[in-house]
Parts: C-alpha cells; sequence; structure tokens
C-alpha cells in the first residue's frame, strides 16, 4: 500500500468517527509517518498531548495541537491485505483517539479496543 493510500485509510478511519465525537475533539491533529520511534519499532500508533480530562482553564494558553501519529510500516507488516490494513487503521485511530479523552489502555482493553 502507498504512503497516499495509507493516509486515504486514516482519512477514512477518521470519517468513521461519530459526529458528535469528534465535534469534542479539541486541538488535536493526526498525522501519518511511516516508522515509530526505533525503541518501540511494533508500534501503530501514539497519542501526544493532554488528555481533556487533565485539562483546565490554564492549559489552553499557547498550547501546540494534540498529536495523533499513526505508524506505517508496522502496520502494513503485521496485516496481509488491504482490509487487513484498513480494519487495523481504523481500530489504532479509534485507539488513539480514547487517548485524547482520557481513556487508558486498560479500559481500552475491556472494550476490546486493544
Amino acid at each position: 500500500m502507498t504512503r497516499g493510500d495509507f493516509e486515504d485509510a486514516v482519512r477514512d478511519a477518521l470519517d468513521e468517527i461519530p459526529d458528535e465525537l469528534a465535534a469534542q475533539m479539541d486541538n488535536v491533529v493526526v498525522l501519518v509517518e511511516d516508522d515509530p520511534p526505533a525503541d518501540d519499532p511494533d508500534l501503530l500508533g501514539v497519542y501526544d498531548g493532554v488528555p481533556l480530562t487533565e485539562r483546565d482553564d490554564s492549559w489552553a494558553m499557547g498550547a501546540l495541537p494534540d498529536r495523533i501519529t499513526i505508524f506505517r510500516r508496522p502496520t502494513l507488516a503485521m496485516c496481509e491485505t488491504r482490509a487487513e490494513v484498513v480494519e487495523e487503521v481504523l481500530v489504532t485511530v479509534v485507539h488513539e483517539i480514547a487517548h485524547h479523552f482520557g481513556i487508558d489502555d486498560e479500559r481500552l482493553h475491556a472494550l476490546g479496543w486493544g
């Protein structure tokens, strides 16, 4: 899958997020990178920011956007078909958005979004 096709899969996954939920996302950008950090080569995605549940009134002053990064190469390496890539991208995007809303890994696993 080309980088452009992968970016399209990420955009499609974002389009699957219900409008009511997407409207609650605040100061967050979603990026695609080819490779994760060298110390975690199997990482599919990462949320880097301050979850909404941890923000206070002083948070927004000069804050850079939170970042959700989806990593292309490890996703492609674990999937055998385009359909598997699309499904894994959706799961990863939902997982990282959940972190933006303050939902931790333990709860995500319990909900089936491991």
